[in-house]
């Protein structure tokens, strides 16, 4: 479980950001779906919503993320080794020059733990890796540039790992990759974290939708708490559950099938590859009424296109962070989305949702009881240097009973656009 990310020196973000998933002492606002995670000393948040401007920055809070995971998944095996680190630092200023760092606290079986990163563009300058057993403090490991300390609590094959680690990849990273037994879970748990950027192009959704059917026709677990909703039913294979949750997204698709085509052309690896082309059927009974994925609108190529993230998320228990929610999604929609995450029987393994948005549906009432408590709430926006912050709803203590949807768009709590006359009258 995601507690704590932090930030600094990434595209808009010059000075040190941090989103925190730790639950404010808010209560529940009244509605018992609006829970918090056990399982570590502070309670936790299942879900955080961070609105803004156009250009505020909030993307490139999931960016960061997104850069992290990558980094700690990529940089040993997939990195070149004189590629340096693909870093996108602020672009202007002495910042540009500086090295960027990225930290994460986390949860993985139940021990706290605290990884992170600075890097410049040719080598990453230092990495940490610190744990909570029991409430204590645990030095896994520290690097300083080619120096490694290691803990007396790290166990394995440490300095063999130290001698294959390049000054562009991760210690973490190269770990995994040569099986060290007690660091591969925590690479699992990056692994684990999922990023899905709605603003994209159709064949980019296509292939994602496709190739997530293709990789395993296995079935998943089955038991009652896994339903995509009140009415739909128990998924039973991954085919299962994207139709399942179609259907309950209203979006008038009542059934689907895949075709599987075997190519039996040349391969180094002399296997068949398979390529897996979905069709989703609009008229019951009727024969005629089946597309296939490519000529579906946008609002349904959205929703297949995240569809794989939120499926595995939940039966995983991960974290999914998604930017733009709302993008081409109906309000309801990205409502029903939130409270899978937000209520404890639709998502029993405690995954987590962070995501960017501007639908202000999510902050009142418009659609039945607020699907956001205030401590969910981010804010980002920017300053007249163009550097990113982002702040917590939290900061301005807004009332229980206050109007939050009223108040942003008032611009109460900042974080809105300033708008003169898209064109303005000559004189």
């Amino acid at each position: 479980m995601l507690i704590e990310f932090r930030l600094e020196n990434h595209r808009s973000v010059q000075d040190e950001q941090v989103l925190t998933m730790e639950a404010g002492r808010i209560g529940t606002d009244g509605d018992p779906r609006l829970r918090v995670i056990q399982g570590h000393s502070e309670p936790l948040l299942p879900v955080a919503a961070v609105y803004g401007a156009n250009a505020s920055g909030k993307s490139n809070v999931v960016s960061g993320i997104e850069f992290m995971r990558n980094a700690v998944v990529h940089s040993h095996r997939a990195w070149p080794p004189e590629g340096g680190v693909p870093r996108d630092p602020f672009a202007w200023g002495i910042k540009s020059q500086e090295p960027s760092l990225f930290e994460v606290t986390f949860v993985n079986g139940e021990i706290r733990y605290q990884y992170g990163f600075v890097a410049d563009d040719d080598r990453f300058l230092e990495e940490w890796l610190h744990a909570w057993p029991h409430g204590r403090k645990q030095v896994l490991f520290e690097r300083e540039g080619d120096n490694f300390k290691f803990g007396e609590h790290l166990h394995g094959e440490n300095k063999l790992v130290e001698q294959v680690t390049r000054p562009n990849a991760l210690f973490l990273s190269a770990a995994a990759q040569n099986r060290h037994d007690q660091l591969t879970p925590l690479y699992g748990w990056f692994r684990q974290v999922r990023v899905a950027n709605l603003g994209v192009r159709r064949r980019t959704v296509q292939d994602v939708s496709e190739t997530w059917l293709s990789r395993s026709m296995t079935p998943v677990p089955t038991t009652e708490q896994q339903e995509l909703s009140a009415t739909a039913p128990v998924a039973d294979d991954r085919i299962g559950a994207l139709r399942a949750l179609l259907q309950a997204a209203d979006v008038g698709i009542v059934d689907l099938k895949v075709s599987v085509e075997e190519d039996d052309g040349s391969s180094v690896r002399a296997r068949r590859a398979r390529r897996v082309r979905l069709f989703l059927q609009h008229q019951a009974g009727n024969d005629d009424a089946w597309l296939p994925l490519e000529e579906e609108s946008q609002g349904t190529l959205t929703l297949v296109r995240l569809a794989p993230h939120i499926l595995e998320t939940l039966w995983t228990g991960g974290v999914l962070v998604v930017d733009e929610l709302e993008a081409s999604l109906h309000p309801l929609l990205g409502l029903h989305i939130v409270r899978q995450f937000n209520d404890s029987k639709l998502n029993p393994k405690n995954a987590q949702l962070v995501f960017t948005t501007h639908d202000t549906n999510l902050l009142g009432t418009t659609l039945g009881e607020a699907p956001l408590r205030r401590d969910q709430i981010w804010l980002a926006e920017k300053d007249e240097s163009g550097t990113s912050r982002i702040y917590p709803l939290t900061d301005y203590k807004p009332r229980k009973e206050e109007n939050l949807e009223r108040g942003y768009l008032q611009g109460r709590y900042g974080a809105i656009p300033f708008l003169g006359e898209i064109a303005p009258v000559k004189e």
